[in-house]
């Protein structure tokens, strides 16, 4: 099996201060993004990542974001079996240090 992809909070910090367009998807649940969530991020529910496949781009890389780490990296782990370009946030929102956004 292929070794998941890594970034740490402060490289993906780094990239939006710089303007760089990261697909950043927040696999928490709601009552978890509702205490804030990385600027630009998208929410799709960990749970809910089987049933909407259709949204992510295979020629894309997208950056999975959960509180810790580790449902994000399981998430990396299905996806990229699956045949997608994926890197999990080491850490997650737990040493995010950048700003945060209500969830839209």
């Amino acid at each position: 099996m292929e070794e998941i992809k890594e970034i740490t909070p402060a490289e993906v910090k780094e990239k939006l201060e710089r303007g760089e367009k990261l697909n950043i998807v927040d696999v928490r649940e709601d009552e978890e993004v509702a205490l804030g969530m990385i600027p630009g991020a998208k929410h799709i529910k960990m749970g809910d990542i089987p049933d909407r496949l259709a949204e992510f781009d295979r020629n894309e890389e997208y950056i999975f974001v959960c509180r810790s780490g580790r449902r994000s990296e399981n998430v990396c782990r299905y996806l990229q079996e699956l045949g997608y370009r994926v890197r999990n946030m080491t850490g997650g929102m737990l040493e995010w240090e950048g700003e945060t956004v209500p969830k839209r």
